[in-house]
């Protein structure tokens, strides 16, 4: 097929994906998000990126980007208690409970820095490469996972904070998951316009599920239980849902736009998704290879990272400022 008509095509998907979106669908589900809080993060500018939480004590961490910060929100009293400053582009954060250490992946030098979570002073760090970005920590092993640089997502002991393995992978990764019973870690490669699998032991992609359109797949989910790998994409908005061991598509749906985390919550059997098109769409399963949208909430434009919460019924979505808006934390009760 002419290459320059495949470009053609995409530019015109992207454009239209723009000019639309699903912030002009009417508000409906409201029940299933109640708003309980909204939890101001004083003198935060920017753009606001990924979450992580201590559940025992309600702490939240919020990796504040555009600001070189990272703002620590007690859940109970409703107020930033800390903030570390001098980060450079913090986007991802691991609260890592073993340890009672926060991990920060800085995107602007590649740093990713530990921390006391009760002094919030600096215990040590692993220099990668730039762009260090989403951290996944597996407790039972006692290993983090992160994603960093033009492809690669490095391993490293949570204990003694050094390196132990590196996946390569051909272009940055943006969300991942991992199973470590099936020894397989999933991963979204959007400038290679596919979603990489790779095993755990050989530390090397084994497949890869590509496709023409939908482009800039960035959040991932994982329902293990029923072998499904859950993603959202940004060009057209779409949500999809693939065999985790087969790559074959199972459900396909239109959703919010500029969708940046989307979460499966495996007692109610749905789907959470925030994008930045201001809006939260909720997609229920139905049946074997059926997931009906439920909801369509409006939140604020640009609220896009989020952190789904299931243990304490807790949805938080961090809102950067906008127009007369201050920067916040808006806390959700699920129903």
């Amino acid at each position: 097929m002419d290459y320059s008509l495949n470009k053609t095509c995409i530019l015109l998907v992207l454009g239209l994906t723009l000019v639309s979106s699903c912030d002009a669908q009417q508000e409906y589900g409201k029940q299933y998000l109640l708003l309980e809080k909204e939890i101001v993060l004083p003198g935060v500018k920017g753009r606001i990126d990924h979450i992580d939480i201590n559940i025992k004590d309600k702490i939240a961490y919020i990796a504040a980007l555009g600001n070189n910060s990272l703002e620590v929100v007690d859940l109970k009293n409703g107020n930033v208690t800390g903030s570390i400053t001098g980060l450079d582009e913090p986007q991802g954060v691991a609260y890592i409970s073993k340890h009672q250490e926060i991990l920060i992946a800085n995107g602007g030098t590649g740093e990713c820095g530990f921390y006391n979570a009760l002094t919030l002073k600096k215990t040590g760090s692993i220099k990668l490469a730039d762009d260090a970005d989403d951290v996944r920590y597996d407790e039972q092993a006692d290993k983090i996972y992160i994603g960093y640089g033009s492809g690669g997502i490095a391993i490293i002991d949570a204990a003694n904070h050094k390196q132990v393995g590196d996946i390569p992978l051909p272009a940055h990764p943006e969300s991942f998951q991992l199973d470590t019973k099936a020894n397989k870690l999933w991963v979204n490669l959007p400038g290679s316009g596919m979603v990489g699998v790779a095993d755990l032991k050989t530390l090397k992609l084994t497949a890869n599920w590509s496709k023409l359109l939908p482009r800039a797949n960035f959040p991932m989910a994982y329902d293990e239980a029923q072998h499904r790998i859950i993603v959202g994409y940004r060009a057209p908005a779409k949500l999809l849902v693939y065999d985790s061991v087969t790559g074959k598509e199972i459900f396909s749906a239109p959703m919010v736009g500029d969708v940046d985390d989307l979460y499966w919550d495996a007692k109610s059997k749905s789907v959470y998704i925030s994008g930045g098109g201001g809006a939260v769409d909720i997609f229920k399963q139905t049946d074997n290879s059926t997931y009906k949208q439920i909801a369509h909430i409006k939140t604020r434009d640009g609220a896009r990272t989020s952190l789904l919460v299931p243990e304490l019924g807790l949805f938080l979505i961090a809102a950067r400022a906008s127009n007369d808006q201050k920067p916040a934390l808006l806390v959700y009760k699920t129903n």
